[in-house]
């Protein structure tokens, strides 16, 4: 197109094309053609020719004709174009030629299309309600977090973000304590240019390492693991320490290209629920089910539908046939036992070991990879583990699990964020109470009640404006999604009460100080999703 750009402006006349090319039912027809002539109907675009130069080995390939478009696919495509009922152009943008920032750059249309009209206006109708969640939109309404040039991909998390955040990690704490697992801080060793353990593993940068295997060096994600590993390794071990069970809320920063940065699900800088399990081969069935309850422990709390995958050996793995068959027969029974449905992900496993990737459904439908167990029985030989056995014999190796359950604290604040569509359950929320005087004579009492319920550890807040009616007041609260609004007068600051309303319009009426606080306490200890309704 030359210097030619598609505007947004441009969309629904392309749009119009589109549909008048799905009125005249064009066929899809299959051609298969030489390397040389491949090179011949494609002389005039290089992008082509540099795929046919890359991809196309063998003497022939395939080619679909539309009308008058000739393109270079393996196919198959629907019988014609008619068969599209329903088409809509949604976005333009550009892009790097095979993802790459130093080739050219392109532009995309986005568009999406459907067998009904119906289809497409339930879709519509779906990301009118995702927009209408976007958690950036709500981040920014709520005062939640927000982010700067000068630091892409880390979020600024405001006083009521960081209440969530923090009651986020706080929960987790306390679940892993009541777990067996024990806190421990690993520090960020990002800045040692290289780092080599048994010869093997390299440290090179933003808390990655690679691996050699076959010749090839993968890549593993920013991780707590080696420093965990470190942890065991600094002093001898017993069989009577075994299961060792470590939990680390530490820093981690991932280099993201600035173009693929999205609000809170994709940052370079973010806090990871990393805990990591060293158990002997006979505790590892009892440890995979303890993994397996805690998760869904956790999801039930925020209300989370589960998906649960069994991601099998990958073409390129290391280690044992024999021991990743075990490790394998292992997750298959402990997710039998569990009792939950689970489907099969074959070769979908790290290369140090098999996993259960859990997947959570959202209130729009929509599921996320969030939680994981992973088995791995490299990592505990390339830094050479060892535990004295019981049996007074030669010292044995651990096996080692991986497991997170938040994964990444800020994409899962987001997550929540759009589930929940800003409407924060009370034990999470950054907006529990709002204290509404009914008029000027009753401000004194509306400040020491909300001292009272802010020195209780509760987001509170008071409404003191002088120049707004008892209406708007209760109206503006609830639309700044606070739980429960407490409107105070005459009346409840001689009896020492509060009036109880919520954000969903319900009113429980006049309650006593102490027992509101008691009650309150009781919600929140508790985790209920719908407090406003159980007060």
């Amino acid at each position: 197109m030359g210097k030619q750009t598609v505007l947004g402006k441009d969309l629904p006349v392309l749009e119009e094309i589109c549909k008048g090319i799905i009125g005249e039912a064009h066929p899809f027809e299959r051609l298969e053609v030489s390397r040389e002539e491949l090179r011949e109907l494609f002389k005039h675009n290089k992008f082509k020719l540099r795929i046919i130069d890359e991809k196309v080995k063998s003497p022939t390939a395939t080619v679909y004709r539309c009308g008058t478009l000739i393109d270079l696919c393996r196919g198959p495509h629907v019988r014609h174009t008619g068969t599209i009922r329903a088409l809509k152009l949604l976005k333009n943008a550009s892009a790097y030629w095979q993802g790459d920032p130093s080739a050219e750059t392109l532009q995309r249309i986005y568009g999406i299309s459907f067998p009904s009209a119906k289809q497409l206006s339930k879709w519509e109708h779906a990301q009118q309600e995702a927009a209408q969640r976007d958690h950036r939109r709500i981040g920014k309404d709520q005062e939640l977090f927000f982010f700067h040039e000068m630091s892409p991909g880390s979020g600024f998390f405001l006083p009521k973000g960081a209440h969530i955040y923090t009651t986020l990690t706080n929960f987790i704490k306390s679940e892993y304590l009541k777990r067996g697992f024990s806190e421990v801080i690993t520090p960020n060793i990002y800045n040692t240019k290289l780092w080599e353990v048994s010869g093997h593993w390299q440290h090179y940068g933003e808390n990655m390492f690679s691996f050699r295997v076959n010749n090839e060096t993968l890549a593993l994600k920013p991780m707590n693991c080696p420093g965990h590993c470190l942890m065991f390794a600094h002093r001898p071990r017993s069989w009577r320490e075994l299961p060792l069970r470590l939990a680390d809320f530490g820093v981690l920063h991932r280099n993201e290209p600035s173009g693929s940065l999205t609000g809170l699900t994709r940052v370079r800088r973010f806090q990871q629920d990393d805990a990591h399990i060293f158990c002997a081969m006979d505790q590892l069935e009892g440890e995979i089910g303890g993994c397996l309850e805690f998760l869904q422990a956790v999801y039930s709390v925020f209300g989370f539908a589960l998906r649960f995958y069994l991601a099998t050996r990958p073409d390129k793995f290391l280690g044992d046939s024999h021991l990743w068959d075990q490790a394998e027969q292992l997750l298959e029974k402990s997710l039998r036992d569990f009792g939950q449905p689970w489907e099969l992900s074959p070769g979908e496993g790290a290369f140090y070991g098999p996993k259960v990737d859990v997947q959570i459904q959202d209130a729009l439908g929509r599921y996320h990879q969030c939680g994981t167990i992973q088995l791995d029985f490299q990592m505990p030989l390339r830094f050479d583990l060892s535990f004295a056995s019981k049996d007074g014999g030669a010292p044995e190796r651990p096996v080692m699990i991986h497991r997170a359950v938040l994964g990444s604290v800020e994409r899962m604040l987001a997550v929540l964020a759009e589930n929940y569509g800003g409407k924060w359950p009370f034990w999470l929320s950054p907006s529990q109470i709002m204290v509404i005087p009914v008029g000027p004579d009753a401000e004194g009492y509306a400040h020491e009640v909300h001292q009272l319920f802010l020195q209780a550890g509760f987001m509170a807040g008071v409404d003191a404006d002088v120049g707004s009616t008892l209406n708007r007041k209760v109206r503006k609260a609830q639309l700044a999604q606070y739980n429960f609004q407490f409107v105070v007068g005459r009346q409840e600051m001689s009896n020492r009460t509060v009036n109880i309303r919520t954000r969903d319009m319900r009113q429980h009426g006049e309650r006593e100080l102490q027992e509101v606080l008691g009650r309150l306490r009781q919600l929140q200890d508790t985790r209920v999703r719908n407090a406003e309704e159980l007060f």
